[in-house]
């Protein structure tokens, strides 16, 4: 291909509208209504055509309508309000800036492979990047110290398309990154990083963009300074082969620190967000190798500040590379790290797959691990439970925080006004207050209900212009087109099911009997109407062949027109349908949902859940917020779930939603808007993203932040303790046992009563203080203690035999326990419990 040069020809801003370029580069527009609307005032056709891109609109509004918008009192009035609030929104004291003053300096990196920011900036697909947009965005409103690091993507991820027979069509734009609301990075020329992929040096150019007071900074390697084959490692979001995908995570671990290095940012915690960036563990102890620390000192240090995010439970979701792959591309840092081949296979090496793990890579190098949900906790345990033998499934180290959303991002801007009348002008800058979301019950039934028939109509509108453009390009008759106008109707309870078409989310399960959904959907007193979308990937056939059903269902005679599916589902068609619907759907097949997050936005905006209980809905759900399918049990059979929870679903919709929707009193569905503003009430406070980002940043980003001060202090020395401290423990463990415990009650106590336990260890070579000794007690089961409580116990002293005596005394609370005694490596100043997967159980009780 021959060489050329770009250049962009821009309209001049008017002067006193200056800061509208400003404003397009930064993506705080994405989730204030009153910056959209200054581009959307200009020309709205334009800002509907370009994909609501303030960049690109900028770049093709006429110089016309930029001078005559530049008269407007009334525009000028809105602009400066706009400004007034973004320049306050950049300066304003925030919830990190109080709390934790002295960490401001102290940054926090966030790596994921995926961001939803925006749908003018498509690097994302679906959930996982849908988090990510909202974490970083949180992370501004709360002033948190966090970088973003992600990679640049030529093509996205594929544009969806429906063709006549309901098959999904890939297709893969190109995107001029000059038409985006992103920035080169420069000194004196384009700011550049390499990394060595598979024996070659590969270039990528570094970007940025604003997000708020957060910067997101990406890689992109389809630059000249590549060959043709590597230009392409930035082409595609989950593209390509395993080849693409080794080097993409490559490129977004070890490049992403070489990026973060080369603009001067040097973390003092790091977050990996799923396993795809987990390669950045090598690049730092690569980095610390080299400035002559041992390999085993440098796994401690670069773990002492890594937290690993686990999202999902579906094996597919777990990345794993074969040895040889591994070699062939990393084998390069054998030198470098000063290991063997099977060192680094082993830092990720899955035995029961004989591949290498990206999970168990992040999972082995982080001090903080944590799944997406509660449930998802849990399951995590029980799959990483292999990695701690001895330990019971719910102490293993995987925690969990949930899942939340960008209120201000996802909420309708109709309710965002009714929240500033009843809620209080600062209803916004308080998301997690859950006494003020109490003020919604204020809000009178017939507004709210206008407000949201109002939304609804907004969305059905939006339905038939969508599906009109897809039958002219699909050159349908002209019938074809002109039925949509007929499609969906206000009146009747709408029902959204959007999300990514993988098989385990169960589009599929409302279609199990027919002749009952027929029913349901035509009923004449009580009608039903669904509107799904979404994209299964390229290369799922199974996903694909699911749209194809549910596309021909709904061409059929009795569901045309109730039932429809729209095409090239994005974060725009997302914020219509959360925002209009009256019930969201979710039909995982339990317990494969890790957390899901399309519901928490649709409660925003008073939409009711119908679930089955899993991700994050278990602990939302209290009954009067939304409705329950199925039940939380295990299944011998999928076959027998889908038929069970079909038919629960039938009959929720039947029995409960249905006549809570129609039964009108006064022109209102009166127990139908009590459940609406209880949704919002209990779920919009908690299922934020802003607690969400709290939380991380109070139970793991401090902490990492003080373990890593700890950890450079004097040169390195603690981690250097903490090796030999491990391999000395590791070496003589086997050296460890309890002899004997004694107790001063047999089989009964009062209530109230002091049980006191002494046991007598030997411990070998080590210190009384290397070991810690614990009463473990709890319920008892066929699969030993669950729910259990730890006592800690006091060392006594040495016995003449040479054991070590501990003594535990604890007041049991009233029931029948079990308990024993155990010995786990000290839990000192830096080792973390359960760091060292080591624990010895007393035999003879």
């Amino acid at each position: 291909m021959y060489a050329f040069r770009t250049i962009s020809v821009k309209p001049k801003l008017p002067e006193n509208i200056i800061r509208l370029k400003e404003l397009a580069y930064n993506f705080w527009f994405s989730w204030n209504t009153h910056a959209r609307a200054l581009f959307r005032k200009i020309n709205e056709q334009l800002w509907d055509e370009v994909s609501h891109n303030p960049v690109k609109f900028l770049l093709h509004v006429n110089e016309e309508e930029l001078e005559d918008i530049a008269q407007s009192d009334e525009y000028l009035k809105n602009y400066n309000k706009v400004f007034n609030d973004f320049d306050h929104y950049m300066t304003r004291d925030t919830w990190f800036s109080k709390k934790y003053p002295q960490y401001s300096g102290s940054p926090i990196a966030y790596f994921s492979a995926e961001f939803g920011l925006h749908e003018s900036h498509p690097i994302y697909s679906g959930g996982l990047g849908m988090l990510a947009g909202d974490h970083l965005k949180s992370a501004s409103d709360l002033g948190i110290p966090l970088v973003g690091v992600g990679l640049l993507y030529r093509h996205g991820y594929f544009n969806q398309a429906i063709n006549r027979d309901g098959t999904q069509e890939a297709h893969y734009l190109y995107h001029n990154f000059s038409e985006r609301p992103i920035i080169p990075l420069t000194n004196g020329g384009d700011k550049m990083i390499s990394v060595d992929i598979n024996g070659r040096k590969v270039y990528a150019k570094l970007w940025k963009c604003l997000v708020g007071r957060v910067i997101l900074y990406m890689l992109d390697t389809n630059i000249p300074e590549n060959n043709r084959e590597d230009r392409k490692i930035t082409d595609q979001l989950y593209g390509g082969d395993r080849e693409t995908r080794i080097s993409q995570e490559i490129l977004l671990g070890i490049g992403g620190v070489k990026a973060l290095r080369a603009v001067g940012i040097n973390p003092a915690a790091w977050h990996i967000n799923e396993g795809h960036a987990a390669f950045l563990v090598l690049e730092r102890i690569r980095e610390l190798v080299a400035s002559g620390l041992s390999f085993d000192t440098a796994k401690e240090i670069v773990k002492s500040n890594t937290l690993f995010t686990t999202h999902t439970p579906v094996p597919a979701g777990h990345d794993m590379f074969g040895a040889d792959l591994v070699e062939r591309f990393l084998g390069n840092l054998y030198g470098e790290l000063k290991i063997e081949r099977e060192d680094l296979l082993e830092l990720g090496w899955d035995e029961n797959r004989k591949q290498f793990n990206m999970t168990l890579l992040a999972l082995n190098l982080s001090n903080y691990c944590n799944g997406v949900s509660k449930l998802h906790g849990e399951v995590s345990k029980e799959m990483f439970s292999y990695l701690y033998p001895g330990l019971p499934v719910e102490e293993v180290p995987v925690h969990y925080i949930t899942n939340g959303v960008h209120t201000g991002s996802w909420l309708a801007q109709e309710l965002k006004d009714l929240y500033h009348i009843y809620l209080g002008e600062d209803w916004d800058e308080n998301i997690t207050d859950r006494n003020m979301w109490k003020k919604v019950n204020d809000i009178p039934d017939n507004l709210l209900w206008a407000v949201h028939q109002s939304l609804k109509e907004k969305m059905i509108a939006f339905v038939r212009n969508s599906l009109k453009k897809q039958r002219i390009r699909n050159q349908e008759p002209a019938r074809r087109i002109k039925e949509v106008d007929q499609y969906l109707r206000p009146n009747v309870l709408t029902i959204g099911f959007a999300r990514r078409f993988a098989t385990y989310k169960r589009a599929g399960l409302l279609f199990l009997d027919r002749d009952r959904l027929n029913k349901l959907i035509n009923n004449p007193q009580m009608p039903v109407q669904i509107i799904f979308a979404g994209k299964a990937h390229p290369a799922d056939a199974a996903g694909q062949e699911l749209i194809r059903q549910v596309y021909s269902i709904s061409k059929e005679e009795e569901f045309r027109g109730k039932i429809v599916f729209l095409e090239n589902y994005d974060i725009h068609m997302a914020r219509i349908l959360v925002q209009g619907v009256d019930v969201w759907l979710n039909t995982p097949r339990r317990p494969m949902e890790a957390s899901g997050t399309s519901g928490q936005k649709a409660a925003a905006n008073g939409v009711l859940n119908l679930s089955i209980l899993d991700g994050w809905w278990p602990e939302a759900y209290n009954k009067e917020n939304g409705f329950v399918i199925g039940e939380k049990k295990a299944y011998e059979s999928e076959e027998l779930q889908d038929r069970d929870d079909s038919f629960s679903l039938y009959a929720t919709l039947e029995e409960r939603v249905l006549p809570a929707y129609y039964n009108h009193e006064g022109g209102f569905p009166r127990e139908w808007l009590k459940k609406m503003k209880n949704s919002m009430v209990s779920i919009a406070p908690v299922f934020s993203t802003e607690r969400m980002v709290q939380e991380y940043t109070e139970r793991y980003y401090v902490k990492s932040i003080k373990r890593w001060e700890y950890f450079i202090r004097d040169n390195y020395s603690a981690p250097r303790k903490l090796k030999d401290f491990k391999q000395f423990i590791t070496e003589n463990w086997h050296q460890v046992c309890i002899k004997r415990v004694d107790t001063n009650v047999n089989r009964e106590m009062s209530v109230g009563s002091l049980l006191k336990i002494n046991a007598y260890a030997e411990i070998g070579p080590l210190k009384p203080e290397d070991v810690d000794l614990e009463v473990v007690y709890g319920n008892i089961t066929d699969r030993g203690l669950s729910n259990l409580s730890v006592s800690p116990m006091v060392y006594e002293g040495k016995e003449e035999d040479g054991t070590q005596r501990y003594l535990g005394q604890l007041i049991l609370p009233q029931g029948t326990f079990g308990y024993t005694v155990r010995i786990i490596p000290g839990h000192q100043d830096f080792v973390r419990k359960f760091e060292l997967p080591l624990v010895t159980w007393a035999e003879n009780l």
